[in-house]
């Protein structure tokens, strides 16, 4: 596997490992992204994007996202090598429980050749499900296809991670757009039709603004 994969979509595959992980609400306001405007509104000045975040739903920590990221990331080196993250920033993540998680992420990416970025987004999607594989759980993932979200299109392909006796432990929604020469993700875990509908309904609610939406 190359090592020169950019990882924003690694949160997902942390909230995943992290199923028996208990997110706590101490202080979380204050450890995000400044971005976020009293309880319920967050917005990235980068990105030109705001969300609302769902009453009853919980902003994830900064440490808590530092521990998350720290398992993800052991588990990927372990098929691919060593890896640098460091560009990888935190945006706003919010969960309603271990398995219904809204994470987003951003990480410079300076693209060189026409298509890069395409074949490093279905280079991502394959390592991750080779991972997953290696930790023992079994996995499918769809095709990438496209979905506009508030006017943008995102490249958007789906995890579903099932339990040894062949039962839905979990499922992955992963969006990805460059934006403004930032690689964009969000990740979207959930385990129920209810709380996918509210992560979907206020992701594609969210607005983007205009000034911002080159690549």
């Amino acid at each position: 596997m190359s090592t020169s994969i950019r990882l924003t979509r690694l949160l997902a595959f942390s909230g995943a490992l992290a199923l028996l992980v208990s997110f706590g609400e101490s202080d979380a306001e204050e450890q995000i992204d400044k971005g976020l405007v009293g309880k319920s509104i967050y917005t990235s000045r980068e990105l030109g994007w705001t969300i609302e975040i769902p009453k009853g739903w919980t902003v994830v920590s900064e440490d808590k996202l530092d521990g998350l990221d720290k398992k993800g990331l052991d588990a990927i080196e372990n098929v691919a090598g060593s890896i640098d993250y460091s560009g990888l920033k935190h945006l706003i993540s919010f969960s309603k429980n271990k398995f219904n998680i809204f994470q987003s992420t951003s990480e410079p990416f300076d693209i060189e050749y026409e298509g890069q970025w395409e074949e490093n987004n279905s280079a991502l999607r394959d390592l991750l499900l080779v991972t997953y594989k290696d930790q023992g759980l079994r996995a499918k993932a769809s095709e990438i296809s496209i979905e506009n979200v508030s006017g943008l299109d995102f490249q958007k392909y789906e995890f579903t991670i099932y339990s040894p006796k062949g039962s839905v432990i979990i499922n992955q929604l992963m969006y990805s757009r460059l934006i403004n020469g930032l690689d964009f993700g969000v990740a979207i875990n959930y385990n129920n039709e209810i709380d996918k509908n509210i992560l979907l309904g206020v992701w594609r609610s969210s607005r983007f603004d205009s000034n911002y939406n080159n690549k």
